[in-house]
C-alpha cells in the first residue's frame, strides 16, 4: 500500500537537515598549527611541514575529519632548481587518501549544495604533484590518522629520477602519551650518572642489573628485564615509531573507558595504557605498543631510563612481552596472557628494529637468569614464562641504517645461534 504521508515526511526531514548543516571551514592563517612546522633542505629543495591536531583540522576544514580517520598533513615544497621536481604522495602513506575521497567520508547526510562546496574546497587545498622551477606549491595531504607523534617521509623526484627524501617526526597535540609527564632532566642527579666507555666493565653492569621488574612496594618480581636500548631519547622514540610503535597514553577517564570497550569488544585501541611495574623504585618512563587485530593481541615493552651512559650516549633499561588474549585470574579478575616464550618477543624486536632500519648493532648479556621450559618462572599476574636468561642491548638511531650494515657484536649466544 503507498502511503503519501511518508514520502511528505521524509521530504521535510531531507529539507529540514539541508536547511540545518553550514560548511564553514576558517581560512588557514587564522589556525595557529604552522608554528609547530618543521623545514629541511637538500641542495636548492626545502619541504616544510606541519600536522594540524583533530580541533583544528575540524575549523580548517569545517567538519570532523579526523573522527573519518582522516588526518591532513600540510607540505609547502620550494623548488629554487633549474628543472622540476615531482612529489610521490604514496611516499608520504601508501593508504593515503585522495582530495575526493576525503570530502566523500566527511559529508553531510541528504545535503548536496553544502557537500558540493566541501569537495570543491578539499580538492582547491590539495598539494600539486609538479613543483615547476622557481616556484613555492603549499596544499594538504589526506592521510589514516595517527595519534602522538606522526612519522612521514616526503619523496621529491627530479627528471633524471634522482631522488630527495625527507623524513620528519612531527609530535602532534591531542594525545596524552605517558612519557610526557617524565622530566627526564631531573630523574637523576650528576653525581648519581655512571659513565662508561670501556665495554668490558660496561657489559658487567648490564649483567648485574635486577633481573626482573618488581610491583610497587617491590616486594614480588614480575616480568624479566630483557632488554637494553642505548641512543638519546630522540634517536629511541624515532626508531620504534619508524618500526610502526606507538606511543601509549597515561590513564584518565577517557582513556580508561576507550580501553574498557577495547578489551569488552575486541577493539583496536592502538595507545591504550600500559599497567605499571616498576624499576629503580618507580614506574615505567615510557610505555610502547605495536597493536594487531585487537587489544588482546599486541607486543608492547616498557622502557626506565638507567643512571648509566655508554660512550656518552643514555642508557634504557627494559622489558618486552607479547599479549596473545586474556583470561581470569584471582588477583586481578581479568588479565591478558603473555606468550610463555618471552625470548620470542624478543628476538622479535631486533628483527623489527632491524627491518625497518632503526638499529645500529646489537648483543646479547647475561642477567635475566634461565628458567627453562619445564620449570617456568611465573610473573606478577601468574603468567607463566620460559627464558634463556639472555637480555637484548640494542643501539638505535634516528638516521635509517642500511640493513647489511647493522653489526652483531658477540657478547654472548643465544641457543639458536
Amino acid at each position: 500500500m503507498f502511503y503519501p504521508w511518508r514520502v511528505v515526511f521524509a521530504a521535510i526531514f531531507i529539507l529540514s537537515v539541508s536547511a540545518c548543516a553550514t560548511f564553514n571551514p576558517r581560512p588557514l592563517e587564522e589556525i595557529p598549527f604552522r608554528e609547530r612546522a618543521q623545514t629541511k633542505s637538500e641542495g636548492k629543495v626545502t619541504v616544510t611541514a606541519a600536522v594540524p591536531s583533530a580541533e583544528e583540522s575540524r575549523r580548517l576544514f569545517g567538519v570532523n575529519i579526523y573522527e573519518r580517520g582522516v588526518q591532513p598533513i600540510w607540505l609547502e615544497l620550494g623548488n629554487k632548481d633549474e628543472k622540476p621536481v615531482y612529489f610521490l604522495p604514496v611516499s608520504l602513506d601508501p593508504d593515503y587518501f585522495s582530495p575526493l575521497e576525503a570530502a566523500y567520508v566527511s559529508h553531510f547526510p541528504y545535503v548536496t549544495p553544502a557537500n558540493d562546496e566541501m569537495d570543491r574546497y578539499f580538492f582547491r587545498r590539495r598539494q600539486r604533484i609538479r613543483i615547476a622551477p622557481g616556484t613555492v606549491r603549499a596544499g594538504f595531504v589526506y592521510t589514516p590518522v595517527d595519534e602522538g607523534t606522526k612519522e612521514f617521509s616526503v619523496d621529491l623526484v627530479g627528471e633524471d629520477h634522482d631522488v630527495r627524501t625527507f623524513t620528519f617526526f612531527i609530535n602532534v597535540p591531542g594525545l596524552r602519551a605517558d612519557h610526557h609527564q617524565v622530566g627526564f632532566e631531573s630523574l637523576y642527579s650528576k653525581d648519581e650518572m655512571k659513565s662508561y666507555d670501556e665495554e668490558r666493565l660496561f657489559r658487567k653492569a648490564l649483567e648485574s642489573l635486577p633481573r626482573c621488574t618488581t610491583n610497587k612496594k617491590g616486594t614480588d618480581e614480575g616480568d624479566p628485564l630483557n632488554l637494553v636500548v642505548i641512543g638519546e631519547s630522540e634517536d629511541v622514540f624515532h626508531a620504534f615509531i619508524r618500526a610502526g610503535w606507538d606511543e601509549t597514553e597515561t590513564i584518565y577517564t577517557a582513556s580508561a573507558l576507550r580501553t574498557t570497550m577495547s578489551f569488552l569488544f575486541g577493539g583496536r585501541y592502538r595507545y591504550s595504557p600500559v599497567s605499571g611495574l616498576y624499576v629503580y623504585g618507580r614506574r615505567q618512563d615510557v610505555a610502547l605498543q605495536k597493536v594487531r587485530e585487537s587489544i588482546h593481541e599486541r607486543n608492547h615493552l616498557r622502557l626506565w631510563l638507567s643512571r648509566m651512559r655508554f660512550e656518552g650516549k643514555p642508557v634504557w633499561v627494559g622489558q618486552i612481552s607479547r599479549d596473545i588474549g586474556v583470561r581470569f585470574t584471582t588477583k586481578t579478575i581479568v588479565t591478558h596472557k603473555i606468550d610463555p616464550d618471552v625470548d620470542e618477543t624478543r628476538d622479535f624486536l631486533i628483527q623489527d628494529l632491524w627491518y625497518s632500519q632503526g638499529l645500529v648493532k646489537f648483543a646479547f648479556v647475561k642477567g635475566v637468569g634461565a628458567a627453562p621450559i619445564s620449570e617456568p618462572r611465573g610473573n606478577l599476574t601468574g603468567d607463566p614464562y620460559f627464558t634463556d636468561g639472555l637480555r637484548a642491548v640494542l643501539w638505535v638511531s634516528s638516521d635509517p641504517t642500511d640493513f647489511e650494515d647493522v653489526e652483531f657484536i658477540e657478547w654472548e649466544v643465544p641457543p639458536f645461534h
